[in-house]
């Protein structure tokens, strides 16, 4: 019988269990994960013996301590402006202050030194208007994947002797009992007062799942389809040396869908995802100057939005995702200047070019792939980049897909992030109300607070 089981230990769930363990140290706490401890998380792909995406049982990228967001580039966007609208359920203000407090707390646990960018006073937010595109206000702390480990490493050892770690231990329903829940693994039962739910975005199906045994309302969310775009670094190096991460949306021409700029990685690497057993494609980068590239990279994704009658987004995106890696085995690659002349790349054409790949994937056509509709757009999108940063829409431009951002389903929950059962809260981007590493820390913090506070 514990007083707090949190289900999931990404950023939601570390930050629910920081804050509780900080408010009151006599709280008994559990939390669970599917996947392994933060030192035992290896993806197998080496780029050697191991090249591409094996599809393990659990993927080290995906799950485990840390999340989607261990081995991210550790980008914490602070502002309301995108990442979620979980200041709709709390308050600008209040969304805001949390976001400041998380980063405090990455940087008293080995942050410090990491850089802050902002686009406050930037000109290039002009460049932008002046050739049909927007650039998003944001303050954004860049990690780098190397430092968010350490400063994930550093949380857990503080954390472990005051609260029990169940991983490689999947939660496969919740119950409620009374005022209390019981959390059913594949061998035990676990009891609590209060239940945080933080499963992210790797687990959206499962929490589908317990939404409908629980009867807890949801509404279709939407889901994020495009590419990653790999290029030299210095055409972009006026952007992200100054603002690391620019967020540029563009409205096409032809179907005036909005085509935004995703998870900017300078001198950076392309690397897989496994998603419920679909690969798609990612990207890291690294504080450390030893272990950057030459390259950047980044994804162009455009937003699907359904209505009625059909509700399954995130069906759609892992159908387009199937096809890719039917096509390809795995994760796509090819040249802008392959696709604009309608023609598969091919590995002699890839390796003339100027840009060097850091994932090995199979060259082919994107165009076989991806709807008209959407490819349309990210191509409208790349020659819009090419003026104000030429160079974008070069021939050696290389194109990975898919790309997909799957969005769960928005689950019905009050102002403080509680479901239609007392004591039950579901938080971080498995609620579909975060998109963000510091969306989901924030919101983790704000339930803490709210749970200590009823609990005395």
């Amino acid at each position: 019988m514990y007083d707090v089981i949190i289900i999931g230990a990404g950023p939601g769930g570390i930050f629910s269990a920081y804050e509780l363990m900080q408010k009151n140290r006599n709280l008994k706490i559990a939390v669970f994960d599917a996947g392994h401890s933060l030192e035992e998380r290896h993806c197998p792909i080496d780029g050697d013996k191991v090249k591409n995406c094996i599809r393990c049982q659990t993927c080290a990228i995906m799950n485990g301590f840390g999340g989607a967001g261990a081995f991210s580039d550790g980008k914490y966007n602070i502002t309301n402006d995108f990442g979620g609208t979980l200041y709709e359920y709390i308050g600008r203000q209040q969304a805001f202050d949390l976001m400041k407090y998380v980063d405090s707390i990455n940087m008293s646990h080995g942050g410090e030194g990491t850089k802050m960018y902002s686009t406050a006073g930037t000109d290039l937010k002009k460049l932008c208007m002046q050739n049909k595109l927007k650039l998003l206000d944001a303050s954004v702390r860049h990690l780098g994947t190397d430092v968010n480990y350490v400063v994930l490493k550093n949380l857990y050892a503080e954390m472990k002797d005051h609260m029990d770690f169940f991983f490689d231990t999947p939660v496969q329903s919740v119950e409620v009992a009374g005022d209390e829940y019981r959390i059913h693994t594949q061998d035990k039962t676990y009891s609590c007062k209060k239940c945080i739910i933080s499963v992210g975005r790797s687990g959206s199906k499962w929490m589908e799942k317990v939404c409908s045994e629980l009867s807890i309302p949801t509404k279709s969310n939407r889901v994020d389809i495009g590419v990653r775009v790999e290029l030299p670094a210095v055409i972009f190096s006026h952007l992200t040396d100054e603002l690391y991460e620019s967020k540029i949306v563009y409205r096409t021409e032809k179907f005036e869908d909005n085509v935004r700029t995703f998870c900017m990685n300078p001198y950076g690497i392309v690397v897989n995802e496994n998603t419920n057993g679909i690969v798609t494609v990612n990207g890291h980068s690294y504080d450390s100057p030893e272990l950057r590239t030459e390259n950047t990279n980044f994804a162009l994704l455009v937003a699907k939005h359904f209505s009625e009658p059909f509700k399954d987004s995130n069906g759609y995106g892992e159908s387009i995702a199937r096809l890719s890696n039917m096509l390809g085995g795995g994760v796509i690659v090819q040249r802008f200047g392959d696709l604009v002349r309608g023609r598969r790349s091919n590995a002699k054409r890839i390796a003339e070019g100027m840009v060097v790949p850091t994932l090995a994937a199979t060259p082919g056509d994107l165009s076989l792939v991806l709807p008209k509709r959407i490819l349309d757009g990210i191509m409208e999108m790349i020659y819009a980049l090419d003026k104000i940063a030429p160079g974008t829409a070069n021939d050696d431009t290389l194109l990975y897909g898919v790309e997909v951002k799957f969005y769960n389903m928005e689950v019905e929950i009050d102002e403080h992030l509680q479901s239609r059962y007392p004591g039950l809260y579901i938080i971080g981007d498995g609620s579909g109300v975060t998109h963000s590493l510091s969306h989901a820390s924030a919101s983790g913090v704000y339930v803490a607070r709210h749970v200590a506070e009823q609990m005395g």
